[in-house]
Order: C-alpha cells, then sequence, then structure tokens
C-alpha cells in the first residue's frame, strides 16, 4: 500500500470517528494541523485560553501531537480541571495565568457560560444566541504575564525550539500578541481567533486580525469555522498561519 493510500485511509478514519463523537466539523482543523506540526517540526504549544483542557486533549488524541503543551488559564473556576487533566501528561504544563501585554494583576470577568469568559468586556451588541451565555456573571483579580517575559524560562526549562502560539482568549488576541513583542517573529506558526461579529467591545476584527499577522510576516494557511449550530450566519473563524520565514527553509 502506497505512502499516499495509507494517509487517505488514516485521514478517512479520523472524519468518521469524529463524526461519530458529533465533532465532525472539527474535521479541518485536526486535519490542518496534522499537517502542520508533521511538516514544520512542531515541538512546543503554547495553549491561550486553555479552558479545560479541551484544545490540548485534541492535540494529543487527534492531532497526534506529542510534543510540549504550554496551556495558559486565568479562569480560577475552570484551572482546577485543566490541571488535573494535565497532571496526567509530563509534557503537558498548566499555569493560572492570563498572557497579556502587561505584568500584574487585572480584573477578569468570568461570564454565564465560562468559555466566553475574558478580559475583555461583552459587546453591546451581539447575536442572540450568545446574549445570556456572555454575560458577566463575577468578576475576580487574575495574575497578568507578557509573553516576552515568560518565554526564555520556558524554553530553557523545557527545551523546544519550533513553536506554534494557539490563542483563545475571547476577544483579548491581538493584546498576547502585543505582550510577545519581537518573540512573535520567532513563532512558527500562530492560531488565533478571527471574529466576525465582535462578541467583545474594542476587539478586532478579522480583517484587522489578518492585517495583524500578515505585518508580523506570517501567510495564512487555513481558515475554520468555530461556531457549530449558528447558521446562516458566520460569527467566528479561526485563522492558522505561518511564519513565512519557516516557507523558506
Amino acid at each position: 500500500m502506497s505512502p499516499r493510500v495509507k494517509r487517505e485511509l488514516r485521514d478517512r478514519w479520523l472524519a468518521l470517528r469524529l463524526s461519530l463523537r458529533g465533532r465532525v466539523h472539527e474535521y479541518p482543523e485536526v486535519l490542518q494541523l496534522r499537517r502542520l506540526v508533521a511538516a514544520f517540526d512542531i515541538d512546543c504549544i503554547i495553549d491561550v485560553g486553555a479552558n479545560a483542557g479541551q484544545h490540548a486533549t485534541m492535540l494529543r488524541r487527534d492531532v497526534g501531537f506529542k510534543g510540549t503543551i504550554l496551556s495558559f488559564e486565568p479562569n480560577p473556576q475552570v484551572f482546577a480541571a485543566l490541571e488535573r487533566n494535565a497532571a496526567r501528561d509530563p509534557y503537558w504544563h498548566a499555569f493560572n495565568v492570563a498572557l497579556s501585554n502587561t505584568d500584574g494583576t487585572a480584573q477578569f470577568n468570568v461570564m454565564a457560560a465560562n468559555q466566553f469568559s475574558s478580559l475583555e468586556v461583552p459587546a453591546e451588541r451581539m447575536d442572540p444566541i450568545f446574549v445570556e451565555r456572555n454575560k458577566v456573571a463575577q468578576t475576580v483579580d487574575v495574575q497578568c504575564q507578557r509573553l516576552d517575559g515568560l518565554y526564555p524560562q520556558l524554553q530553557a526549562k523545557h527545551g523546544f525550539s519550533r513553536t506554534l502560539l494557539k490563542m483563545d482568549t475571547q476577544g483579548h488576541d491581538s493584546i498576547v500578541c502585543e505582550g510577545a513583542g519581537n518573540l512573535l517573529s520567532d513563532m512558527i506558526a500562530i492560531q488565533t481567533e478571527l471574529a466576525i461579529q465582535p462578541l467583545y467591545r474594542g476587539g478586532k476584527g478579522y480583517r484587522d486580525m489578518i492585517d495583524l499577522m500578515d505585518a508580523q510576516g506570517f501567510a495564512p494557511s487555513a481558515f475554520f469555522a468555530n461556531n457549530k449550530g449558528h447558521f446562516p450566519c458566520l460569527i467566528e473563524m479561526d485563522g492558522l498561519f505561518v511564519n513565512r520565514e519557516a516557507l523558506k527553509g
């Protein structure tokens, strides 16, 4: 059996497995990440806005990623679950920290549905499906740190060199990029939210985020709708971008 046929059979089995779990909408993302981490020898994924570790679990179980995962989640209500999940994996490390553009403390908005929790404030107008879920239930103080301050010590401790930065921070991704400073250009790839209809005040729209990635030297690799069941309007996408310098090598 040729390598091409083997790959096609693996891809079909992946699609079937995801479909049986009600996750067939994730197939394009999983498939693209499988190819990207292999093609660019990614050995670390920084998982910003990790919630309870759903994305990291997908990376292990579906993408087959075996390198270091560094998960950052400021929400104390879900961090305990993230920490428990990460504790079962020696190459998965969890941090109760919000990555931002400053070091210190900040007020964090815990929403009615915790996956929408954010350092940002909900938009005044949004699709009705989000109104009750993306409502501030309480605010808590959280620790904030810049990525460019953390990264060197994390790299020295864990020994990685080729990093994918994944952000799911509910309207705060561009601020995380600010906090990465010049370090951003060292990333091999970046995965970020692209808001078609911003859910947070002052949040960058998808055009602005694409322009930001372009200005930082990253070329689009793929786009995925990340809102299941919001037909017919697209609310958000995830964008996967590759460092143009990595494309040369």
